[in-house]
């Protein structure tokens, strides 16, 4: 018999599947595709310089991790979510003062909201909108996941030393016990993506995406 997560007093527990959820962190237009909100007006020689590097593993190598992820989870019946930067309003007056201060708005309902079609969401799964860095802090998804009965938490997206950090600290403060798929989440260059696995390691489980596959297979 598996031993129930809150029963061991270690983060390093195997996926309870019906006791788990995976959470894609803002896989979406506005963040994850060259004609998407954040990238469209930049040119092209400096959207190479500053974000090539990142959309060629997104395209190579993590987003092809997040659809194994996905089916993976599926089949194994675990939960799947996602969470998106979209604003409540079309003018995002409800934004956070942070996102206020970075300077985009993800207009409510706008196709820089939406998941990226490669890991599009299934139709009887959850999508939640969020306007501030953690996906706990503005949308209701601590009380969702307790409803749906998830005590161990997967995270996988983007931005592994930003949004995905909030989640992961924020999630594990919670009570959650939580893993990371290291090569499922991404952010601008492979030493910020380095050292965030580095700093947020003490808070979180840490496995690849094939890893967590053959512990749910």
């Amino acid at each position: 018999m598996t031993a129930s997560p809150e029963s061991v007093l270690t983060r390093e527990v195997p996926l309870v599947p019906e006791q788990s959820a995976l959470l894609f962190i803002d896989v979406q237009n506005f963040s994850a595709r060259r004609d998407g909100a954040e990238f469209k007006d930049m040119p092209d020689a400096e959207f190479t310089e500053k974000y090539g590097w990142f959309f060629d593993e997104l395209k190579s190598r993590v987003v092809p991790n997040m659809q194994k992820l996905q089916a993976g989870c599926r089949a194994a019946g675990v939960e799947v979510l996602y969470t998106t930067i979209e604003s409540l309003t079309r003018d995002g007056r409800d934004r956070s003062l942070d996102y206020k201060i970075s300077g985009f708005n993800v207009p409510k309902g706008s196709w820089d909201g939406k998941v990226l079609d490669d890991i599009a969401p299934g139709d009887d799964e959850i999508v939640l909108p969020k306007s501030s860095s953690s996906v706990f802090v503005s949308t209701h998804v601590d009380y969702i996941l307790r409803n749906l009965g998830v005590k161990q938490l997967v995270l996988s997206g983007l931005i592994t030393d930003q949004c995905v950090e909030s989640a992961i600290r924020d999630a594990c403060d919670l009570g959650y016990l939580v893993t990371q798929i290291t090569d499922a989440c991404l952010t601008y260059s492979q030493e910020r993506h380095d050292q965030s696995l580095r700093a947020i390691k003490g808070y979180c489980r840490q496995v690849t995406t094939q890893e967590l596959l053959d512990e749910l297979s």
